[in-house]
């Protein structure tokens, strides 16, 4: 009779083989396809070249389209012609030489992110992140334990190998201890953290970045379009919620239920080993006065931007979009991040001096090699893209298709939401997909009316919820790994299966969010941010 029982209970059972054997083959065929695509770098130089040859052909068949812009428009030719520039000639070898250097420095993602990466790293470096997560899920009750660690996953995306690294190992030890399934605890909390990537209840690195390019597509069709990184706060701070949410009712009544009850002897480790530090005095004291000094930087904040002179308000405007605040809202991830970092090191001995901080700094730095490499090589393709005229035409075409066709309402979204969820099976990398795609999506939905804030916040659906089942997601096979650990026959395929509800789940929900959101209460999605655009 046991036996029975735990046959029908533990995913080895006939049903959850043949649903592995179908997610296996259906991974089979994201890993082929995946493997189709070169390494990024390649993959952004290769589109440089075929922009320039692209230019080349169409310019000489003279391809070109209307301008849809109001006469009078910045940037509008006299005879309302938009033709496609040719770089494959000598005015077009010119111009690629002379702004090689400058397409690079100027790049809007580049500096943002490397100063904000700046102030993370002292709070990563000296423990205080890793402490705050621990505390938030070590101190949890028994019933709300889930829902904290999804929710903790969440905010430890504001510094993402943080979660990673930290919080999923965290998580499968916290839900072994407990009685309950490991990996349970690993879904959970790898859903908060990857499946949730986009939100948050603060702007972290990943905002700046993907504003730079959003701005720099809006430019495609309005050169003086600016994109600011807080532009989804709003709706990422709700979404926050929502997805610790469905996080934990996915894992309480989907994913734990199927894993069943857990056999220790499936594991690969001892885990009488597997203890969780707690939190020591020292840490706690840190982090006290770690969050003295981020309230005091608060203060001080506040009387730059509250009084109705304060030095850092629009005067016409006050806090909207355009404010010194706002524009130089880098500048205080940095410092809220960097001195209670200090602070924290200081107290607790991870960081004595000025030697501390800079090795802190010199470490994050060192790791962003690859991404600027990457950056490199993007910022050309989309200054090509940009000179051409190629993203302007294909968003002029793409928009009047969508207008014959009469699919140029609210539920374009849904597609582009699944679109994007789909481009990510294969394409992990959110600052890679949005590069290649913001230039083509967001002047083809501006000009069915829609703003770059908006289209921004629906990119982020759908990048984030499909991070949990491609491997393409450079941290897929970390997660693996730390799984095996606690099942020593957990599949690729097992993994997918596992993580499945949570993506079709966050997917619907996320969606249903964003149309309440935007179109029922037509609520902002940012500070300053429009729902339409009008040009």
């Amino acid at each position: 009779m046991s036996s029975n029982n735990a046959n029908k209970n533990t995913p080895n059972s006939a049903d959850t083989h043949n649903a592995n054997g179908w997610f296996s083959r259906f991974l089979a065929s994201v890993e082929w396809l995946g493997n189709l695509l070169p390494h990024p770098i390649t993959l952004f130089a290769s589109l440089a070249v075929f922009i320039v040859i692209l230019s080349g052909i169409l310019g000489y068949f003279d391809v070109s389209v209307m301008d849809p812009r109001p006469v009078g428009a910045s940037g509008r030719e006299a005879d309302g012609i938009i033709e496609v520039i040719s770089l494959l000639n000598a005015d077009g070898l010119r111009q690629i030489v002379t702004g090689l250097v400058t397409n690079f420095t100027g790049f809007a993602p580049l500096g943002t992110v490397l100063v904000a990466l700046l102030g993370v790293s002292l709070a990563e470096h000296s423990g205080l992140l890793s402490t705050i997560m621990r505390s938030m899920v070590m101190n949890a009750s028994p019933r709300m334990v889930t829902l904290v660690i999804v929710f903790a996953g969440i905010i430890s995306n504001t510094a993402s190998e943080l979660g990673y690294v930290v919080m999923i190992p965290l998580a499968a030890m916290i839900f072994h201890s407990l009685g309950r399934h490991p990996i349970a605890g690993l879904a959970a909390a790898f859903a908060g953290v990857s499946a949730g990537y986009s939100a948050n209840l603060f702007i972290g690195t990943v905002d700046p970045l993907l504003a730079g390019f959003t701005q720099s597509a809006a430019q495609i069709l309005d050169p003086e379009y600016l994109v600011s990184a807080e532009v989804n706060w709003y709706f990422m701070i709700v979404s926050t919620f929502l997805i610790a949410g469905l996080g934990a009712f996915v894992t309480e009544k989907i994913v734990e239920p199927r894993l069943g009850k857990y056999d220790p002897s499936e594991a690969t480790i001892d885990l009488a080993k597997q203890e969780i530090g707690k939190v020591t005095a020292l840490e706690i004291k840190g982090m006290k006065w770690a969050g003295v000094t981020f309230v005091a930087l608060l203060g001080l904040l506040a009387l730059t931007v509250v009084p109705a002179d304060g030095v850092l308000r629009n005067p016409q405007t006050g806090l909207v979009a355009g404010s010194p605040f706002l524009k130089g809202i880098v500048v205080y991830i940095f410092v809220t991040f960097a001195i209670p970092g200090f602070v924290y090191g200081k107290i607790t001995g991870s960081m004595k001096n000025d030697r501390d901080v800079i090795e802190a700094m010199s470490k994050s730095m060192s790791s962003m090699g690859l991404y600027i490499v990457l950056v490199f090589f993007a910022a050309q393709f989309v200054a090509f893209f940009k000179w051409t005229n190629l993203g302007t035409v294909l968003a002029v075409k793409g928009a009047a298709f969508l207008q014959a066709t009469g699919f140029d309402g609210p539920e374009v979204f849904v597609l582009f939401i699944l679109m994007c969820g789909l481009v990510n099976l294969s394409l992990g990398s959110a600052s890679a997909q949005w590069a290649i795609t913001a230039p083509i999506f967001v002047p083809m939905l501006m000009l069915v009316g829609y703003s770059p804030e908006v289209i921004q916040a629906a990119y982020r659906i759908g990048d984030s919820v499909t991070n949990i089942i491609t491997p393409m997601m450079s941290y897929f096979g970390l997660i693996l790994a730390i799984g095996v650990k606690y099942k020593k026959d957990l599949g690729i395929g097992t993994l997918i299966a596992t993580m499945l509800p949570y993506t079709m789940i966050f997917t619907v929900g996320w969606i249903i969010l964003f149309y309440l959101w935007v179109f029922v209460f037509a609520l902002p999605v940012g500070p300053g941010a429009p729902t339409f655009y009008k040009p």
